[in-house]
């Protein structure tokens, strides 16, 4: 492709404003987030969708049941990306009412204001029809799948549900319910159960899905497209589906059969599973997995007929406790989610596997946190951040299992296991923040946790570590530097060599700078390890 040089300038000119307009909107989005905690709480979503296979508009209509907070609201806002006529695509609000009478409305950027015909005040609950249609730019995904047949991906995460749903898109408001009409080859998944599937004129069906319980709007979608599905098995009287497409079917119902056992170790693990059906999606999303609340979306080549995905499948599934029903209070602490899903998945592979394969899994992710710290020095729980996908990466993920990996070992397993158990049931379908687990956890252990929680998630960085040894006699001294330039409390394991090939490992407590042990031995050292057990996240400095 060529651009001529004239028309050069005007393209970057435009690319540096709508980059400057990008960051004012996120800050601008998240003052407004804030505001509106305090205004108003949704109680249930109901969204009745036409799609079609003539274009990529759909026609829609959101019943929203609304509670409020405060006296005197004289208007409000949603989520809800508007029609942009530079590409063509956004949503279009045709008509508001509540209690069958029209209000007035605007629309600006991402945002629907609306104005209630009454004043509303504290405690009262309210409903809103909205008629909209529009082609969305993002949020639902439609396209044709690996086999050239047309489907259509709810894949809203973290904050992408506005593109096609109006809703209050942040996982602190939960409330969901899909009432899809489509050409009649399709078939329809949701959240919940499918609570009815009828036929309509012009060859189109409607298909009804509601749950029960509250839900993230993160993970609230459909999936439609034309699906081979199996009931694999049930766990606990939880129905376990397998949903793929049809040229695949054998290869999948075996890839995904897994999923049974899987969801029965985790229920064991942690505690009764949260919603009423598990179903495992082959689909378009464009994440490896997306964990949406009780119908797992895995992207399309995970399908292969090698089982090779066995682990995706448990970390997606550790999703429907944590980061589904026990949610973040704000994308800044994802790690609540995408650290326990990864952890959980550890602690699967130790069990079944054994204790090599936690260890290897444990340095594989030790690699990724250190590579990432240098390209990026920032903690876990990083506020600064206001692109949230970019939250999705090796501090969310393995940096926060690695926490929980330590934590473990500082409490010791029995408390450890009582606290994940006792703080996924104080906040099933609820939210939380680092601190409440915090509470959670030393309330288990009789510990002060304070220092432990603060150095590994609120401060950037882990300990960058030189080492020093010599024997005199039966002394062994040792030396530790820490070269990062704020210290970390923490245990370190010795693992001492003598010359006939004997181990003993010693445990010293660092807390400085620069400390020096003396470790007293009756034998000649000639190797020292450092963490023989895993149990640091660490970086060795020797050079």
């Amino acid at each position: 492709m060529f651009v001529g040089l004239s028309i050069m300038p005007a393209i970057c000119t435009r690319l540096v404003a709508l980059l400057v307009f990008a960051g004012w909107a996120l800050q601008t989005s998240a003052q407004r987030h804030l505001s509106r905690f305090n205004q108003l709480d949704v109680q249930h979503y109901r969204f009745e969708i036409v799609l079609n296979d003539t274009t990529d508009r759909i026609d829609a209509v959101a019943t929203i049941d609304i509670k409020f907070k405060v006296d005197d609201i004289k208007k409000f806002d949603l989520d809800l990306m508007s029609f942009d006529s530079w590409n063509d695509k956004g949503m279009e609000v045709a008509e508001i009412t509540s209690n069958s009478k029209s209000l007035n409305f605007e629309q600006e950027d991402d945002f629907l204001t609306i104005y209630p015909r009454k004043r509303i005040w504290t405690d009262d609950q309210r409903s809103f029809r909205i008629k909209y249609s529009g082609i969305p730019e993002d949020g639902l995904v439609i396209g044709r799948n690996k086999f050239g047949e047309r489907t259509f991906f709810g894949d809203n995460w973290p904050d992408r549900g506005k593109f096609w749903l109006p809703l209050v898109d942040h996982p602190s408001d939960k409330a969901t319910e899909f009432i899809i009409s489509a050409p009649e080859q399709y078939d329809v998944v949701a959240n919940g159960i499918k609570i009815s599937e009828k036929a309509l004129p012009d060859n189109f069906k409607k298909t009804h899905w509601k749950t029960d319980v509250l839900l993230p709007t993160k993970v609230m979608v459909i999936g439609v497209a034309s699906f081979s599905t199996e009931e694999a098995g049930r766990v606990n009287d939880i129905p376990v589906s397998t949903w793929v497409y049809p040229q695949n079917e054998k290869d999948g119902f075996y890839d995904f059969k897994p999923a049974v056992e899987i969801l029965g170790y985790l229920i064991k693990r942690i505690g009764e599973y949260p919603f009423q059906k598990l179903a495992n999606v082959q689909s378009k999303t464009r994440f490896g997995g997306m964990e949406n609340a009780s119908n797992i979306f895995y992207f399309e080549n995970s399908v292969t007929g090698k089982r090779e995905r066995e682990f995706l499948i448990t970390h997606e599934i550790a999703h429907q406790w944590f980061g589904n029903s026990a949610s973040e209070a704000n994308w800044h602490h994802v790690w609540l989610s995408e650290g326990f899903a990864t952890y959980m998945t550890h602690l699967y592979a130790e069990d079944i596997y054994g204790d090599e394969v936690l260890k290897q899994r444990l340095e594989t992710d030790r690699k990724k946190v250190i590579d990432f710290s240098k390209e990026k020095l920032v903690p876990i729980v990083d506020t600064s951040v206001i692109d949230y996908m970019k939250l999705l990466n090796a501090n969310s993920y393995q940096k926060g299992s690695w926490f929980l990996h330590m934590l473990r070992n500082n409490v010791g397993d029995e408390n450890f296991d009582k606290g994940i158990r006792l703080y996924y049931d104080r906040f099933k379908y609820a939210n939380a923040l680092s601190s409440d687990f915090q509470r959670i956890m030393e309330n288990v252990s009789g510990k002060n946790l304070e220092t432990f929680f603060q150095q590994w998630l609120f401060k950037a960085g882990h300990p960058v570590l030189r080492t020093e040894w010599e024997q005199q006699d039966e002394v062994f001294r040792f030396k530790v530097t820490q070269m990062q330039e704020r210290p970390f409390t923490f245990p370190l394991e010795v693992q001492l060599t003598s010359s006939d090939g004997a181990r003993v490992v010693k445990r010293i407590e660092v807390s400085r700078q620069m400390e020096e042990f003396k470790l007293d031995t009756d034998w000649h050292v000639t190797n020292v390890e450092l963490d023989p057990n895993t149990r640091l996240l660490f970086e060795p400095n020797n050079n």
